[in-house]
C-alpha cells in the first residue's frame, strides 16, 4: 500500500468525537477538513508531496508527558513559533502514522516515543509560503517514555517542556486545540 493509499484510508477512519464547534478550526471544522483532505488526495495523486503545488499533507505529533502534565514544544527555527513537531513526509514513511513518529522523534530527540492510540487527534489545514500555498496537517499525540530527555535537533531554536496550562499563553490556536483533543482522549 502507497502512503497516498494510507493516508487515504486514514482520513476516511477519521471520526473526530464532540461537538463540530468544540473541534472547530480556523479554516473550517473537522468533518469538513477531512472532506477537503480527501478531496485533495483524490485529485492530485502527488497530494502528499512537498512538491505538489496546491499543497500537501503534512504529519504531526504533539509530545506529551501525562504524568508531569507536560508537553515538549519546539520553537520552531524559520516560523519563530512554539509549536508540535512535525513536518513532511518522506519516501520512506509507510504510514502516516510512520511519518509523524518520525519526525516527532527526529525534532525531539526522545527514543522510545509511543503515538496515542486512535489514530489522528486532529487536523489542521494552514497557509503557507508559494509554491506550496497550504499544508494540510494530520496531527497525532506521540507519548514520551518516563524520564524522557530532549535533544534538540537543526530545525528549531529551543525545545522546552510547558505545563499544560502555560500552553495558551505560548502557542497558537492551533496548537491548544491540540492540547486539548489530546487530553480529551487520555
Amino acid at each position: 500500500m502507497s502512503l497516498h493509499e494510507d493516508a487515504v484510508l486514514v482520513l476516511k477512519g477519521y471520526a473526530p468525537e464532540g461537538p463540530s464547534e468544540d473541534l472547530e478550526s480556523t479554516h473550517g471544522d473537522q468533518a469538513e477538513l477531512r472532506q477537503a483532505y480527501l478531496d485533495h488526495l483524490e485529485r492530485h495523486d502527488d497530494g502528499m508531496w512537498k512538491a505538489c503545488g496546491a499543497g500537501h499533507l503534512t504529519a504531526s505529533a504533539l509530545v506529551i508527558d501525562p504524568e508531569r502534565g507536560k508537553v515538549l514544544l519546539t520553537l520552531h527555527r524559520k516560523l519563530r513559533m512554539w509549536l508540535q513537531m512535525g513536518g513532511h513526509c518522506e519516501e520512506q514513511d509507510a504510514t502516516l502514522e510512520a511519518a509523524a513518529l518520525r519526525e516527532a522523534t527526529e525534532e525531539s530527540g526522545i527514543a522510545g516515543l509511543t503515538l496515542l492510540s486512535g489514530g489522528p487527534v486532529r487536523l489542521d489545514r494552514h497557509p503557507i509560503p508559494s509554491p506550496c500555498n497550504w499544508h494540510l496537517d494530520v496531527q497525532y499525540a506521540a507519548l514520551a517514555p518516563a524520564g524522557a530527555a530532549e535533544r534538540i535537533s537543526e530545525e528549531s531554536l529551543e525545545l522546552r517542556w510547558f505545563g499544560y496550562e502555560d500552553v495558551p499563553g505560548v502557542a497558537d490556536t492551533s496548537v491548544v486545540r491540540l492540547l486539548e483533543a489530546t487530553r480529551s482522549r487520555l
